[in-house]
């Protein structure tokens, strides 16, 4: 973490891995409130086999991406803090969204694969941070 002094109060600001996993948490988390939105808005999907017809509703899947969604952005937010509890709700909030994403894939195999690449990335991110920074400021 970088740390700036001014007077006797002292600052910490994000930099590096950890500014790029709060970027990537509110990509991430705009993302999964789309894909909310997006099935609220059309919540029936019919899959078709050879004998059958399966019909979902997808409402309440929609409700669960949004709520996470706006969680993974104020997390992201707070990631721009630098602080360790920051740090350890984006971990928990990225596991949860990859879960959820993994979850979704057979309705939206790309749009879910890429979110569950993107928190893979923000929980490795968020995870070597801590290290990685503290050795080339310290």
């Amino acid at each position: 973490m970088h740390r700036h002094e001014t007077g006797s109060t002292e600052r910490v600001w994000a930099t590096g891995w950890t500014a790029f996993a709060g970027v990537m948490m509110i990509f991430g988390g705009a993302m999964a409130i789309f894909e909310g939105i997006a099935a609220i808005a059309e919540d029936d999907v019919f899959v078709t086999t050879r004998n059958y017809t399966y019909s979902f509703d997808l409402t309440s899947w929609g409700w669960i991406h949004m709520l996470l969604g706006v969680l993974v952005v104020l997390a992201g937010i707070a990631v721009f803090s630098g602080l360790m509890w920051a740090r350890v709700v984006g971990i928990a909030l990225a596991g949860l969204s990859m879960i959820a994403n993994f979850m979704w894939l057979p309705y939206s195999p790309v749009w879910a694969s890429v979110l569950i690449a993107v928190d893979a990335f923000v929980i490795w991110a968020l995870c070597v941070g801590t290290s990685r920074e503290s050795s080339t400021t310290g």
